[in-house]
């Protein structure tokens, strides 16, 4: 849980020293890894870097003044992140000035103490003094460790607890179950299959939009920064930034705050929610840049890929400001966190959209079209309804089979990602072992017919 600190000013000075000392310890050791490797070929691993910092005190006497286990963990961020690159989950590591440098942690309860019941309290760092804490938390217990991050001009304790003999189950688990069909006009399409519920969707960042663009624009206006021709940036510059970082970070917090209100809603009377299975990243890609034919013809005209540009950008910004991946996942924790059953459905296999929840016939259906009608078995609803229907009843394991070929789609199970297996040496193994075969079996027929060709003569 995080809580949202209030230090004096005298105290937030220091807290400030110390991001900065922290982010000079990351950077350094991400130098010393790279020089390392370059000029000696000596690989530096966290427990070289670690047994050394008791000399890198003794020249460096600033860092005296801070808690070793928090410098152990700031090595411990190197190391993650070296962890990453090496495996190719990650880019190169980077140095970080000290805009994108968030905070350091104290890994174990030498660094901090807690005085709190879990509302409000007060936060006791070592070597820094004693803050002030404002904040809920819906479970609380042990402290373990504590984050300090630095975010908007604002301080938090991101604080991890050790739970114990407290039962995040209720007593009464909710018998509801509901399908759940995302969409931009109404966010949340919401079924049981009797009653029907739609959420519309608020826009916060459309209704911000106005001001974003004025103080965007008064921003461009004033001294920018620039580190290659060693300009620095305007006073003027640095209040308007303030300025739009705020109306942004005011536009994610209203964002937040409503998904979680909608998720606790739903969550409170269903222990069961099946909803579709969609890759937010994919679909909020940008539309590619028009293209002139390259045919024989050489016709001149603009390929159809290219086509209705602004229109894709304008429906990734609807996508976004609904927030899809964070109203799946949240109602994904809770309902789990309750005891609950949360699927996504397989939307690429089942097809909602196209598909009738009443007799499961697949018909093909473009955006435009929003009433669904079923010219088999006459069936009439709203689309986004019909679809949560669906994956409502896919879930349950009772949506019509019609031979349309979603009945071989994978079973119903809690979400999963699997590791995409294209261009893999796994596959290309397949390959070459299947082109073998084949001209095994060709060769062979060959030296078949040939011996008996020369018996028959």
């Amino acid at each position: 849980m995080t809580f949202r600190l209030y230090p004096n000013e005298k105290t937030e000075l220091i807290l400030r020293y110390h991001r900065k000392l922290h982010k000079d310890l990351f950077n350094a050791a991400v130098n010393n890894r790279f020089t390392q490797y370059q000029k000696f070929n000596h690989c530096v691993d966290y427990f070289e870097q670690q047994n050394s910092l008791p000399a890198f005190k003794e020249v460096w006497i600033e860092y005296k003044e801070l808690a070793s286990h928090a410098l152990q963990a700031t090595l411990k961020r190197v190391d993650f992140a070296f962890e990453r690159w090496l495996k190719g989950l990650g880019k190169r590591p980077k140095f970080k000035s000290i805009r994108h440098y968030s905070g350091w942690t104290y890994p174990d309860k030498a660094g901090f103490k807690v005085e709190s019941n879990g509302e409000n309290g007060y936060l006791n760092l070592s070597k820094i003094g004693h803050i002030q804490m404002r904040g809920q938390a819906k479970y609380w217990g042990k402290a373990t460790t504590c984050t300090i991050v630095y975010r908007n001009g604002k301080w938090y304790a991101s604080i991890t607890v050790d739970v114990l003999d407290q039962v995040f189950k209720p007593d009464i688990l909710p018998t509801g179950a509901v399908g759940i069909d995302l969409g931009c006009k109404s966010a949340l399409s919401i079924t049981d299959g009797v009653n029907h519920q739609q959420i519309d969707a608020q826009s916060f960042l459309r209704n911000a939009e106005h001001k974003i663009k004025k103080a965007s624009k008064q921003k461009r206006r004033k001294r920018a920064p620039n580190r290659n021709k060693k300009i620095k940036a305007s006073r003027r510059f640095k209040k308007t930034h303030s300025k739009v970082s705020k109306i942004l970070r005011k536009v994610a917090n209203q964002r937040q705050n409503w998904v979680h209100q909608v998720a606790a809603e739903i969550v409170s009377s269903n222990s069961f929610v099946a909803t579709e299975k969609l890759e937010v990243k994919n679909m909020t890609r940008k539309a590619k840049k028009a293209q002139t034919c390259r045919g024989d013809t050489l016709c001149g005209k603009v390929c159809k890929r290219g086509k209705r540009k602004k229109q894709k950008a304008g429906l990734n910004k609807s996508i976004l400001d609904v927030g899809f991946g964070m109203v799946r996942s949240t109602i994904k924790y809770k309902v789990e966190q309750n005891g609950g059953v949360f699927v996504e459905v397989p939307t690429k296999k089942v097809k909602p959209s196209q598909t009738c929840p009443k007799c499961g016939h697949q018909h093909k259906k473009t955006l435009d079209v929003r009433i669904h009608e079923c010219s088999v078995c006459g069936y009439v609803q709203d689309r986004d309804i019909a679809a949560a229907e669906v994956m409502l009843y896919w879930a349950k394991g009772i949506l019509p089979e019609s031979g349309t070929g979603f009945v071989g789609a994978e079973s119903p199970s809690s979400t999963s990602r699997t590791r995409k297996t294209a261009g893999s040496m796994k596959q290309l193994g397949a390959k070459k072992r299947q082109k073998s075969q084949s001209n095994f079996a060709k060769n062979g027929l060959e030296d078949v017919e040939t011996s008996s060709s020369s018996e028959a003569s």
